[in-house]
């Protein structure tokens, strides 16, 4: 069950691109830079029915023949969104996946959700670098001033473009945009519950734009 927002640092990983000022932030300094945006809030869904699959579904509207939220994944969504509220983390755009499970995790969450081809879900290892392209530039991007920007899309996705281990259902990375130089997973929201008092560090990680394959990029699944 989800209950209030933790947070945490991801795990430690060579950077390939030039390495921006380290970030030494945990508890109320860590929720103070969230809430003076800049930050990239990356969810994958939260649970899904594992008995179900997308293999026979006609489009991204057939909902009925893709994976979808568990009634339990309902109420994991609005109990993150909830913790967001309460922490004070503004929320800017709002860009999901065109599966249903991604739309879905979004609108209960932030109750919105823009379609966005860039995050959409895909395999964990593309056969072209350039298939997560959209997704890295993404993620090096600077949200709009004083806002982070919120994403719903997969494990997969993620995975590939990280090199790092998958995020579990519900779970999301908080990522620092670095324009030319990549981006940096600075943060984690795990599907546990917490307050500013409960956000801890972890060592930290840089994703170069230039070697997608080493460091950190976005997934599906």
């Amino acid at each position: 069950m989800v209950g209030a927002l933790a947070l945490c640092f991801a795990a430690a990983l060579p950077a390939i691109a030039a390495e921006a000022p380290p970030e030494s932030l945990t508890g109320a300094a860590l929720l103070q830079t969230l809430r003076s945006g800049g930050l990239i809030l990356y969810f994958r869904h939260t649970s899904t029915d594992f008995g179900q699959n997308d293999d026979a579904m006609s489009g991204y509207e057939d909902c009925a023949r893709q994976r979808n939220l568990t009634d339990g994944g309902r109420d994991e969504a609005r109990r993150i969104g909830g913790a967001i509220k309460r922490l004070n983390i503004p929320i800017g755009d709002v860009l999901a996946s065109p599966f249903c499970r991604t739309r879905e995790t979004a609108q209960l969450i932030f109750g919105r959700a823009t379609v966005a081809s860039a995050v959409r879900g895909g395999p964990a290892r593309p056969d072209s670098d350039d298939r997560y392209a959209e997704l890295r530039k993404l993620l090096s991007t600077p949200p709009r001033a004083g806002t982070n920007l919120a994403i719903a899309s997969h494990g997969n996705p993620f995975h590939a473009v990280t090199d790092t281990q998958y995020l579990t259902e519900g779970e999301a990375a908080v990522i620092r945009p670095l324009g030319a130089q990549g981006f940096r997973i600075v943060a984690g929201f795990p599907r546990m519950a917490g307050t500013h008092s409960q956000l801890r560090s972890y060592p930290q990680r840089t994703t170069s734009l230039v070697c997608p394959k080493r460091i950190f990029f976005s997934a599906s699944v």
